[in-house]
């Protein structure tokens, strides 16, 4: 079975196929840096990851590019309220989701183009679309002639008039259609800006993924990925872009997007205050139990996140931990797992909820076998776990991990099992309880075994 994605333009699945088989091409539209990110952001983050550790693993040379909008009125506007110079606004967010992209065991992709270092590609893409007649300059202005592309609106499925009607439209007397986008926008003095054929300026939010593409994955790509809040405009409007500067040649073969997470069954929005920022539940949770609740629901699919949800998933994984600490070393990457139901889950439309299942299974199967089995038993599981980037740390680590807002350290710890320990040796089995029941009121608990005590927060 090969990869099958669904695909939002045909809204079908289809079997996926490179344009190069030796090159495959991914772009995922990244965070415009204004704040910290909430986890709808993270969603297609690992999502995204997930799908780029499976094509790593059928194809030599994958080109993941997700960008950083670094230039943006929101970005603006966070800065004159904070009193802030842009660029160093933008780059302590960026450093900032960074951080919480790796906390939540996401690859780095191996692109990651910031939009004010394209802004010669920008200018230039707008001029060729002049050129073709498919935008206008008005005012100090440039705007995409929605008009002049026959088949605007094909990824959202909306005609120009349900458009109009559906959204809100700025009406500018400069506008020909009151549909037609910006692609390059003037710069008061106190904004950045740069010099163009059009006066100083700066890009419209859509020109940038465009310009970002074409310097570095080509003309046509294979996935473009996103939420599905970015459906419309800004896919549409990427769309538009690309194949009118490129006389009609296609965009991105496979549109992919992710559906919304809502927050204890509600929506999140800023009405409500329900965010939730990726920060602040990493202070509670680690990132492992936050990648899990997120793969333990498919991609298109909304998905419900809570408290619930979140400590179900942290024992779950605490279950995973516990059988991975059988002593017993493999090198997961030999591991072939091409016919595992779990792999070939993968290949349907990354189908998680059956993979998770699936490793669950894998440790159960690695627990029964027998010691010559299972250390390929563990291969098979953690070989799995790698393509979902999950069970990446050493369990010993793991079950050290600070819980339920537990302040007693590990060297601590480690003291009190020396004391009981020593009290055993003693013949004190009323201090060694002692000991063990102390721990477990600070939420430890203590495995005894042949090879010796090893604990964990419970």
């Amino acid at each position: 079975m090969g990869l099958t994605l669904y695909n939002t333009m045909t809204r079908s699945k289809q079997l996926f196929q490179p344009i190069d088989s030796q090159r495959v091409t991914m772009y995922v539209c990244g965070p415009t840096v204004y704040n910290r990110v909430h986890i709808g952001n993270a969603r297609p983050a690992v999502v995204f990851d997930t799908l780029y550790r499976v094509l790593t693993s059928l194809y030599p040379n994958v080109q993941y590019a997700r960008n950083i909008t670094d230039i943006d009125d929101k970005i603006m506007k966070t800065a004159a309220q904070l009193g802030e110079d842009i660029s160093a606004l933008s780059t302590r967010y960026a450093e900032a989701y960074f951080d919480d992209m790796q906390a939540l065991n996401n690859l780095p992709p191996t692109i990651v183009p910031y939009a004010t270092q394209h802004i010669p590609e920008m200018i230039d893409m707008v001029s060729r679309l002049i050129e073709k007649g498919h935008a206008y300059a008005a005012e100090g202005n440039v705007l995409f002639a929605v008009q002049s592309m026959q088949d605007y609106g094909k990824l959202s499925g909306r005609s120009l008039d349900d458009m109009l009607a559906g959204a809100r439209v700025e009406v500018a007397s400069y506008k020909k259609y009151a549909g037609d986008f910006v692609l390059w926008k003037p710069s008061a003095d106190d904004e950045p800006g740069w010099d163009s054929p059009w006066g100083r300026g700066r890009p419209g939010w859509h020109l940038e993924c465009s310009a970002m593409i074409e310097k570095h994955l080509g003309e046509s790509i294979d996935i473009h990925g996103g939420g599905q809040d970015l459906i419309f405009p800004h896919h549409e409007n990427e769309i538009a872009q690309s194949c009118c500067a490129h006389d009609g040649k296609p965009f991105a073969n496979v549109w992919m997007h992710n559906g919304f997470i809502n927050i204890e069954g509600e929506k999140m929005s800023k009405s409500l205050g329900n965010f939730r920022m990726v920060n602040d539940l990493l202070e509670q949770y680690p990132g492992e139990v936050l990648r899990y609740v997120i793969l333990s629901a498919h991609y298109r699919s909304e998905q419900n996140f809570g408290k619930d949800l979140l400590d179900s998933a942290w024992r779950s994984l605490d279950t995973l931990y516990g059988f991975l600490r059988t002593q017993v070393d493999v090198d997961a990457e030999t591991v072939d797992i091409s016919n595992s139901d779990a792999y070939q889950a993968l290949l349907d439309d990354l189908n998680t909820p059956v993979v998770i299942s699936e490793l669950h299974k894998l440790a159960r199967e690695m627990n029964a076998a027998d010691t010559g089995a299972r250390a390929a038993a563990k291969g098979r599981l953690l070989a799995v776990a790698g393509l979902m980037g999950l069970l990446q740390q050493d369990p010993e680590q793991w079950f050290t991990l600070s819980r339920g807002g537990s302040d007693i350290s590990a060297e601590q710890i480690e003291t009190l099992i020396a004391k009981r320990n020593q009290a055993k040796a003693d013949k004190d089995y009323a201090g060694a309880d002692a000991v063990r029941e102390e721990l477990k009121a600070m939420g430890v608990v203590l495995e005894d075994s042949r090879e010796g005590t090893k604990w964990r927060r419970g």
